[in-house]
């Protein structure tokens, strides 16, 4: 079984913020799939389906965003499943908006959820998928993230959730590797507003 986790802040507050791309990304894939996450188990929404020919449980942890690991954690243990076939997709500052990174393992870098999760697995070695949200240095990070899209953002991050959603059901059909070399392309950064 894969474990597909997406990472958020859970409440209607939180519900359309850039540090939320992690929830909205696996609600698309359940939409995609035909997969009801109606279930709380483990400290999670969690909705269990099938996504290319592989079982598969999609994760929103509802611990609020720093302490993500506690939830993973219980799935894991609980599901004994292999590190390899958990799949965690979040927001990314350090990368452009609009543009997806896979990689196969490594650190958290500057995202408190990743670094919850690594801590609680005392494992980095789980591909995921970092969706590029930006950084606009003149607002403090918090303030940031936790700000919504604007129009021309929001058009941009609905073809991108799209395209992380593709990529998942890729690493499930076709290995990681495949996907990382479809997916981890640059896309143009979103234009400034006018």
């Amino acid at each position: 079984m894969y474990v597909i986790v997406g990472l958020g802040n859970p409440g209607k507050k939180y519900e359309n913020t850039k540090h939320n791309i992690g929830f909205i990304t696996v609600d698309f894939l359940a939409e995609r799939n035909n997969i009801k996450i109606n279930k709380i188990k483990h400290k999670a929404l969690v909705g269990e389906g099938t996504i290319a020919g592989h079982k598969v449980l999609l994760v929103k942890p509802q611990t609020y965003m720093n302490l993500s690991g506690n939830s993973v954690r219980e799935i894991m243990d609980y599901y004994k499943a292999d590190i390899d076939k958990l799949v965690v997709i979040y927001d990314d500052v350090d990368i452009p908006m609009g543009s997806l990174r896979i990689r196969k393992k490594g650190s958290a870098g500057t995202h408190n959820g990743m670094r919850s999760i690594i801590y609680d697995l005392q494992e980095d070695g789980f591909p995921r998928v970092r969706i590029g949200i930006g950084a606009d240095k003149k607002i403090p990070l918090a303030g940031y993230v936790l700000g919504g899209f604007g129009k021309e953002e929001a058009k941009l991050m609905e073809d991108t959730v799209a395209r992380a959603a593709s990529s998942v059901e890729c690493i499930l059909e076709k290995g990681i590797d495949i996907a990382m070399g479809e997916y981890n392309v640059t896309r143009p950064a979103c234009p400034p507003p006018r």
